[in-house]
């Protein structure tokens, strides 16, 4: 006895026949068509305890279609195909309600375990969600990698969930979060963003709870902190591994407990916001480190989402450039194509800045270049002025670091003997190595301290102030 009814529709002759064969041997029932008034049909007929469904099909767009089957059989589950690999795809087909989405190319044994899972729990009639603007596209890419990303966040726009970002800087964490907000239930409500590297830490606490007048020395009047900004919407805490241990523990009992008080405050104020962490760091080896709270780390990273750096998804750089360029043109600038051995070269690069480090590269092009064709060289002649300067004109840098610090580690420990090195030997090796690393990154970065800071995966407070107590001269290049 079959496991089940399945419907399939897709005008591929070819793609039909495999998932036939393939739903056969896992002993379902399975029915093919290659358009979507047969599919129809029988959906209306009450056949089939499941459907497969491509998007696109000579006589209606499944997009179309699927509304009236949720109308008609709201216990339906309904899988979704497509090679138009998308996030307004995917976030598409959750909206209209389809159990779930599977990009074109997909693997046969994925696909007949979703169906096992369907069949074994229908889907309930989902609520559809609409963003805003339809015609924005707030994430680009269709390699494997976004896939994935686009299926979560599909998922996770119905719900409520913290929801815990990480990825290298530029990877598009606040782009991540923004469509998590946009395209979710709190979408009417307000997005506010907070940089913890970005504000003295000494602030946060007021920053994120608001303070009283009075509360502290220069308080002269109430701070609405970012937390009562965001109430009813979301609130995004970028960098979260750069929030000091005092405003981890406030933000640990906002979690717990749903309220918390200003600074100053002693009314306890409840709050109604979703949070989305986000971060470059290893919070794992900062909690190791005694830097970060264990609890918390587990109340933040509910969802789990990490992004892929560029060079794990440089199919996506032809997409990347072309919606860069059009951004640019909207912006004032000409026009400009570019060539397929441009693209090529693009893929080549490793890409330490992500994503944000092509959109430069890209407005640059656009900015700089009268030509309307983006060419090779070009492109080679701009990754050769911005990304060279690391090492490759310091050669002797690394050297130099390795071998200071190998002359200081000599002088304390080879010329002691059998004697104890004198006190205070960490400190003097930390300072041995702290200058000339910092000056290496220093140097790397022309000057940008920023960038070296995140080089070094420190932050930039402290990075400013190593600077200014190991008395290192920052020289910022025209470049930098």
């Amino acid at each position: 006895m079959a496991k089940g009814n399945i419907l399939i529709a897709d005008d591929d002759a070819a793609i039909r026949t495999v998932l036939n064969q393939a739903l056969a041997r896992a002993g379902y029932s399975p029915r093919a068509t290659g358009n979507a008034s047969t599919l129809w049909r029988w959906i209306s007929q009450g056949e089939g305890d499941l459907v497969i469904t491509d998007v696109l099909m000579p006589d209606e767009n499944a997009f179309e279609l699927i509304p009236r089957v949720k109308k008609l059989r709201p216990e339906l589950p309904v899988i979704v195909m497509s090679a138009q690999n998308t996030f307004m795809t995917a976030i598409t087909a959750t909206e209209r309600g389809a159990y779930e989405y599977l990009p074109k190319p997909f693997d046969l044994n994925e696909l007949v375990a979703v169906v096992g899972r369907a069949l074994a729990e229908p889907r309930k009639k989902s609520q559809r969600l609409t963003p805003d603007d339809n015609e924005g596209m707030p994430l680009i890419g269709r390699s494997p990698a976004m896939q994935d990303i686009y299926r979560v966040l599909a998922r996770l726009t119905q719900t409520d969930l913290t929801v815990m970002i990480t990825g290298e800087s530029g990877t598009g964490k606040e782009l991540v979060a923004r469509a998590l907000h946009e395209f979710g239930k709190r979408k009417t409500g307000p997005f506010v963003a907070i940089n913890m590297a970005a504000i003295p830490r000494e602030l946060i606490e007021s920053e994120l709870f608001g303070h009283e007048k009075g509360a502290f020395t220069g308080a002269q009047n109430r701070h609405i902190g970012r937390f009562e900004q965001a109430e009813g919407g979301t609130l995004f805490l970028d960098e979260i591994g750069d929030m000091p241990m005092e405003a981890q523990t406030r933000l640990l009992r906002v979690l717990q407990e749903g309220e918390y008080t200003t600074v100053g405050g002693r009314t306890p104020i409840r709050t109604n916001v979703r949070i989305i962490a986000a971060t470059n760091r290893d919070l794992k080896q900062q909690i190791d480190q005694g830097f970060f709270r264990e609890d918390l780390y587990y109340r933040l990273n509910v969802v789990p989402l990490r992004l892929p750096p560029l060079r794990e998804r440089l199919e996506d750089i032809s997409d990347l450039v072309r919606h860069f360029l059009a951004i640019a043109e909207k912006e004032g600038l000409p026009p400009k194509s570019v060539e397929p051995g441009a693209i090529e070269r693009l893929k080549r690069y490793h890409w330490p800045g992500n994503i944000r480090e092509l959109e430069n590269l890209v407005r640059r092009l656009s900015a700089i270049y009268a030509q309307d064709i983006i060419t090779t060289d070009m492109v080679e002649a701009e990754l050769a002025s911005t990304t060279r300067p690391a090492f490759d004109n310091q050669a002797e840098q690394p050297g130099d670091l390795s071998e200071s610090v190998e002359r200081f580690l000599n002088d304390y420990f080879m010329g002691f003997g059998q004697e104890l090195p004198p006190p205070g030997l960490y400190n003097r090796i930390l300072k041995k190595v702290e200058f000339p690393l910092i000056t290496a990154a220093i140097t790397a970065t022309r000057g940008n301290q920023i960038r070296a800071a995140d080089l070094l995966g420190l932050n930039r407070n402290t990075l400013r102030k190593k600077i200014r107590d190991l008395g290192i001269k920052v020289i910022r290049s025209p470049g930098g």
